[in-house]
């Protein structure tokens, strides 16, 4: 939390409510004093600022704490304005209805994915994934998709950044088997999930990218091996193209904010 303090008053503030938000669900003072690194007096102070300010809603009859409703406008102000999804949205729609499977939407905030959009097919099948979460990039498909396509220093940036922790026995477990999946991506342009995040879960994913190959995001299909395998999936790439593309020329019309930190190199020329 040494961010937060060398952030001084906003950052402390911004801290409380982050932690609020960690327990994913109303939480009385007492629990939110227990994980915070202030004193008593401190929380209590930044909890009745926020709290007075719209950012966080007090429960009196049950004592408990939550996210306000000025968050939520905040929320949907950034996703208009700097995510992929009010552009990506039809598309990804339409996507979900002609392969009858999940599709996601990602982009990379910082080395972890956020999943943007989601939409689920009549039977959905339950995952870890919802829009608004994050999740790990080196063992997600979109993840994958998108590191592929990052230059050099900020690929070493974001890979220096994964936890490469073990969820499945499919789980790439270090950097070196990351990296080598990178360039198989790269050189055919998709990537899978292959239970690697959850069991039974797996996926197709192809990275967003502009005219200039810069990393816009991902989209991917996602379903069961219950369901089906990872040949069928791939079969549905030249789609999940079509609507990458769609999406990566809106963007671009649409004065898409450009995340110079995740920008890849030009596609080599000759």
């Amino acid at each position: 939390m040494d961010k937060g303090k060398s952030d001084g008053t906003v950052g402390k503030a911004l801290e409380i409510l982050d932690l609020v938000a960690s327990f994913e669900r109303p939480v009385r003072f007492s629990g939110v004093l227990e994980r915070a690194d202030f004193p008593k007096a401190t929380v209590y102070r930044f909890i009745q600022t926020l709290t007075s300010q719209g950012m966080l809603n007090y429960d009196p009859d049950r004592q408990t704490y939550a996210l306000g409703i000025r968050l939520v406008r905040l929320a949907h102000s950034a996703w208009q304005q700097s995510s992929l999804a009010p552009v990506a949205h039809p598309h990804i729609e339409k996507l979900a209805q002609e392969v009858g499977e999940t599709v996601h939407l990602a982009q990379l905030d910082h080395a972890q994915v956020l999943y943007v959009d989601k939409i689920d097919p009549s039977k959905p099948i339950e995952m870890f994934s919802q829009a608004g979460k994050v999740g790990p990039a080196y063992c997600t498909g979109v993840g994958k998709a998108m590191m592929a396509y990052l230059d050099k220093p900020h690929l070493d940036e974001v890979i220096e950044q994964q936890s490469f922790h073990v969820f499945t026995e499919h789980t790439l477990a270090n950097a070196q088997s990351l990296r080598a999946e990178l360039i198989d991506i790269r050189s055919n342009g998709y990537g899978f999930d292959r239970e690697e995040h959850e069991p039974s879960i797996i996926c197709i994913a192809l990275p967003i990218l502009t005219a200039q190959c810069r990393v816009l995001g991902a989209l991917s299909v996602t379903s069961s091996t219950a369901r089906t395998n990872l040949a069928a999936l791939e079969a549905l790439v030249p789609r999940i193209q079509s609507a990458a593309t769609a999406i990566a020329s809106e963007a671009e019309s649409w004065r898409f904010p450009d995340q110079s930190r995740f920008q890849s190199v030009e596609t080599a020329k000759g």
